[in-house]
């Protein structure tokens, strides 16, 4: 009787290392992402400004992502992953630093600015790790391979998500309210007001300013790190490339990874519409933004527990049909936060973020898995592209929650029907991947 054949390790030894600190960047942009979040509400309040103007630190933020990611994979094609690394983390730094001249200056605009070449480094770093996490071992674990390093990205989020709510927010003079629940900042003299906005200006900036010194020493070890090649190196370095143009013909005419790239780019838009806008949801309930922001956090903690357990399932089921089951329970939730007015109505919205976990990772591992090594790169940098998704929908969902009432019902809470409208598209891509993947 012959013995069972071992199982395909997950990450092999010789990877572990550089698998880790891949992973460490994971949590570095997980943080950016989601200290940036509750900004919106910040700014609106502090700098008097509507939610949809407001909402523009998103589409800097997101923006710099479209901007980046193509010249990223272009850098990575011309030089190698490790030195692209290194300059998205110089990037990140970079944006992170500019905070201190934007709150010197008191200027929306410059904020906007820098998170913009923030995430020029952040377009960097996910144009590079994704695909590296991948080619760190066999295909056949790929997508399980990058579930679990993205599992990394709450927790950096969880990160961001703490700062805010323990020490930005309830440090905000801008949110003092009076016993009837209201906002005072309004109604102050603007020698007051201008009291107010440089302390809270300076609150906002020193979480940005820490992370950037963190992001200085991450570049400074993994400078010194020695980094395996990847399969698409491997084959530059034996003459086997494509030409750009041929790579584009062969990404085009892949449908797997086509309809990827769109269902990608409204995956993102739900996943930042559900979490900016919690604060806003749950100020309408009369609840401040500190409070508030412990939601978005209870939101993270299911998000992780469910990367985690949805990570271990795909060892026993499809990929494919769980991202189309999950896209089913995340269109439920939704249906609630719109429908529910009330604390029910919230808990509908937190509910969210457990079906969402599987799905960057997942949409991201379906797409790539039938692309050549040597397109994955520039395939890579559409599938960050496709985060724009998240600058193009939250300021059309601020417009609608800027209308109050629409009809007798809250209009923060009809604004979650462009959400729901973006989980109906991914789970019909999880199902009409399982349908092509049992045709094959």
């Amino acid at each position: 009787m012959k013995p069972a054949p071992a199982a395909t390790p997950l990450v092999e030894r010789k990877y572990l290392l550089p698998f880790v600190l891949i992973t460490s960047l994971f949590a570095l942009w997980g943080f950016a992402n989601d200290i940036t979040n509750p900004m919106v509400a910040a700014f609106q309040t502090v700098m008097e400004i509507s939610a949809a103007k407001a909402s523009l630190i998103q589409f800097a933020f997101y923006g710099g992502y479209f901007t980046m990611a193509i010249p990223a994979a272009l850098f990575i094609r011309r030089y190698s992953y490790k030195s692209a690394i290194l300059l998205g983390l110089g990037l990140y730094a970079a944006g992170a630093f500019l905070f201190i001249p934007a709150a010197a200056r008191q200027s929306f605009t410059f904020f906007c600015i820098s998170l913009y070449i923030l995430t020029f480094g952040l377009a960097f770093l996910e144009t590079t790790a994704n695909p590296y996490i991948l080619s760190l071992g066999s295909r056949e674990t790929s997508t399980r391979r990058l579930n679990l390093a993205q599992t990394f990205n709450p927790m950096g989020s969880l990160g961001g998500m703490a700062i805010a709510s323990f020490v930005v927010l309830p440090q905000l003079w801008s949110d003092r309210r009076d016993a009837a629940g209201s906002i005072i900042f309004p109604l102050l003299s603007e020698a007051e007001k201008a009291d107010i906005r440089v302390h809270d200006l300076a609150v906002i900036r020193n979480p940005y300013v820490v992370i950037g010194l963190v992001v200085v020493a991450v570049f400074v070890v993994i400078a010194l790190a020695r980094m395996p090649k990847t399969r698409s190196e491997e084959q530059k370095a034996a003459g086997i490339t494509h030409t750009t143009r041929q790579t584009l013909s062969n990404l085009w005419h892949n449908r797997v990874y086509r309809e990827g790239v769109l269902t990608q780019l409204f995956y993102v838009a739900a996943q930042i519409m559900v979490w900016t806008f919690i604060i806003q949801y749950a100020d309408n309930l009369g609840i401040n933004k500190a409070t508030a922001q412990t939601y978005n956090i209870v939101a993270m903690v299911l998000f992780l527990c469910s990367r985690f357990i949805s990570t271990m399932l795909m060892k026993y089921l499809n990929s494919r049909k769980m991202l189309g089951l999950f896209g089913i329970g995340a269109a439920i939730c939704t249906l609630g936060a719109i429908c529910i007015v009330g604390k029910a109505g919230l808990f509908c919205l937190v509910g969210i973020s457990f079906f969402m976990s599987l799905m960057f990772p997942t949409i991201y591992g379906i797409a790539l898995e039938d692309v050549a090594p040597q397109d994955t790169t520039l395939g890579a940098s559409f599938l960050v592209m496709a985060i724009v998704g998240g600058s193009i929908m939250p300021p059309l969902q601020g417009m609608i929650i800027d209308l109050g009432t629409v009809a007798g019902h809250p209009a923060v809470n009809l604004s979650y029907g462009l959400p729901l409208i973006c989980f109906i598209i991914i789970s019909l891509y999880g199902w009409r991947m399982y349908r092509i993947q049992k045709t094959k």
